[in-house]
């Protein structure tokens, strides 16, 4: 809980009760020192506040270790700001300034937080959060995930082949697909690196996926591994608030990339994704998703999209099947 400590003074210090798995790069620990008075902010900034309000449907805190911590009201919780699109969650925007004192909202469950606009139907109300200050180091800078984030490259270089994973939307079925695959993959004597590179991501995604044989996730440049291919998850859908589709502008990507297996969870959705994809100029090498989850939906895609389908849940192994075929050819053609 709060130490009895003036929050508006310049540093304070609190005691936390939950961290956010978003805040994960900075290792931090529950004694936090915090700077409560108004400053402009940034998305990733950390921020430590307490919980105001409960909710029926979005109650869950995902800590560093990937366990889920039940939110209580009165819970003093350390978080990032940050935006979130989700077409099917909730809908929020980093605010201008914080202060001490101010109400903000938990947009997802790794602890990212700010101003709410929106959520989707099938949820309660977003859990509100009064703000205890911006989270410092003892200099009084305000501490930013991007403190420790992997240094951007202006070129890809040599790379592994690229397997793109992508989907109409949230819940069509993609991390399912990405799982089985390495799983296949592994089991098949390949090193399989994988990442997720878009969405409010929580670390249930990329531990799911060393669950399944990844030797690395998100931060294999660190490793000096090579791997035999990277499987890549880009979150929510090829369409929306988070421009998923600008991942193809860059030709580098396009050009390492070996197979992409898109997800959908009807026939609208796939005959869209292999339309988008076409006007880039870009195959889809097999649909999968809940589309597929009967045999009669698989047949219809193969027969009328002339696109090969598969369902990872009924036969994991025909989704490999597929990106081996094509990692092949690729590697004949080198």
């Amino acid at each position: 809980m709060l130490n009895k400590v003036d929050i508006t003074s310049a540093v304070a210090v609190v005691e936390a009760d939950k961290i956010g798995s978003a805040t994960s790069p900075l290792g931090l620990h529950r004694t936090v020192a915090v700077v409560g008075e108004r400053r402009e902010v940034r998305a990733g900034d950390v921020v430590v506040v307490r919980a105001l309000t409960d909710s029926a449907t979005y109650n869950m805190l995902e800590l560093p270790t990937g366990r889920l911590a039940k939110i209580n009201p009165g819970d003093m919780l350390v978080g990032v700001l940050g935006r979130r699109r989700a077409l099917k969650g909730f809908v929020g925007d980093v605010p201008e300034t914080v202060a001490a004192g101010d109400e903000l909202h938990l947009l997802n469950m790794g602890g990212v937080i700010g101003c709410c606009t929106g959520h989707h139907s099938s949820l309660s109300d977003a859990i509100k959060v009064e703000v205890i200050g911006l989270a410092c180091d003892d200099r009084g800078r305000v501490l930013n995930i991007a403190d420790r984030a992997l240094l951007p490259r202006e070129r890809l270089g040599a790379s592994a082949p690229l397997v793109i994973v992508a989907g109409t939307c949230m819940n069509s079925g993609k991390t399912y697909a990405v799982t089985e695959l390495i799983k296949q993959a592994t089991r098949a004597g390949l090193r399989v690196a994988a990442a997720k590179l878009s969405g409010v991501a929580c670390l249930r995604d990329t531990l799911n996926m060393a669950d399944h044989g990844a030797v690395a996730t998100a931060s294999f440049l660190d490793c000096g591994l090579q791997p035999d291919m990277i499987v890549i998850e880009l979150g929510d859908g090829i369409l929306g608030g988070y421009s998923v589709d600008s991942v193809f502008d860059d030709a580098e990507l396009r050009e390492a990339t070996s197979a992409i297996i898109f997800c959908a969870s009807d026939y609208v959705g796939a005959w869209g994704g292999i339309e988008l994809f076409n006007r880039r100029g870009i195959r889809v090498d097999l649909v999968a998703g809940s589309v597929t989850d009967s045999q009669m939906g698989q047949d219809y895609i193969e027969r009328e999209f002339n696109v090969p389908a598969g369902n990872a849940r009924r036969n994991g192994a025909r989704l490999f099947e597929v990106v081996r075929e094509k990692l092949e050819k690729v590697a004949q053609a080198a």
